[in-house]
């Protein structure tokens, strides 16, 4: 009842990097309640998966195959998970906070009687008790709590780039098959086409450049736009970020936001210009490698992360480091 368990999950053929970010936070915490880590895969063939998830040294590798696991049918998933937690009664289950956690988390910490924290930025083990810690964003990311359940299994999906993937270890962990009971007539949707969605995938650019109040107005963008392609030179993959006062001014869509409420990230590069640095902001995106400040404001809270300041109008400084870009 003290090991921890993580619905790991697949993509093109390799463990998902939230799933080993959720080794790494969910090996300390087995520490912590003196338990094991076990990652939990699930599919028409899991084998792979499974085998790959064993080399990250966890205790134990559960691995569910079953023809209607194939994909992600949450129905499917949802009883093949009930069943193995009836079989595994982990004390801590944790999920990434991606689209099949949020589908799944709720509903099975229902049927489980379990109480559910979902999008959470930190967790911990209460020595006192051996309850986990959840802390998340409320209040739309204004403030910042703490939660403590009862019962078991503790649950909690947690947000991507909050912790550290885990490295391969030289122990590899036991592989155990588990059977469960699946019937195609659970089944309450029918997927007829699986459509890639577009979406800005900040959290997996090289480099950031993001603008905020300090671009006084949406064309400020336009300046951010002519760094990005410049940069594009030099680096492979150069996205447009923004803080949430661009957002909430109507200048840029809210994909671009980062943040608390936007996407947490860790570039090798990250210019703001024009932000200040609230803390929601900073607590987003202070893990990038490099931090290029440019602001007018010298007292600003940015300068204080920042590797590099440069105090000065944006308008001025932008095109000059445009030019020297290109000039390489």
């Amino acid at each position: 009842m003290d090991d921890v368990l993580i619905l790991g999950d697949m993509k093109e053929g390799s463990l998902d990097t939230r799933t080993l970010e959720l080794v790494g936070v969910g090996r300390r915490l087995a520490k912590e309640r003196g338990g094991d880590l076990c990652v939990l895969i699930l599919g028409d063939a899991p084998g792979g998966g499974a085998a790959e998830a064993a080399s990250y040294g966890p205790a134990k590798v559960y691995s569910v195959a079953h023809p209607l696991l194939k994909g992600f049918q949450p129905e499917f998933w949802l009883k093949a998970l009930e069943q193995v937690c009836a079989q595994v009664k982990p004390g801590v289950f944790l999920m990434s906070h991606s689209y099949k956690g949020m589908e799944l988390g709720p509903r099975l910490a229902c049927r489980l009687g379990a109480r559910l924290t979902t999008d959470c930025i930190d967790l911990a083990v209460d020595p006192q008790d051996g309850l986990l810690l959840r802390t998340k964003p409320v209040s739309g990311g204004n403030a910042i709590s703490v939660f403590k359940c009862p019962g078991e299994p503790q649950m909690a999906t947690v947000r991507g780039k909050v912790f550290e993937p885990a490295a391969a270890g030289e122990a590899k962990g036991e592989i155990v098959e588990i059977a469960v009971e699946l019937d195609a007539s659970m089944a309450r949707v029918a997927s007829l086409e699986v459509v890639k969605e577009e979406v800005v995938a900040l959290d997996k650019a090289d480099v950031v450049v993001a603008g905020g109040a300090g671009l006084g107005e949406e064309d400020g963008f336009e300046a951010l736009e002519d760094l990005r392609k410049a940069l594009s030179k030099s680096f492979g993959n150069v996205m447009i970020g923004c803080s949430r006062v661009a957002v909430d001014k109507g200048w840029i869509s809210s994909d671009h936001q980062v943040g608390l409420t936007g996407t947490m990230i860790s570039p090798d590069i990250y210019v703001a210009v024009g932000i200040s640095g609230a803390i929601q902001h900073l607590v987003g995106m202070v893990h990038s490698k490099k931090i290029i400040a440019i602001n007018t404001d010298a007292g600003c809270n940015m300068f204080k992360v920042a590797d590099y300041g440069v105090v000065e109008d944006f308008e001025k400084i932008i095109p000059a480091l445009v030019e020297k870009l290109e000039e390489l």
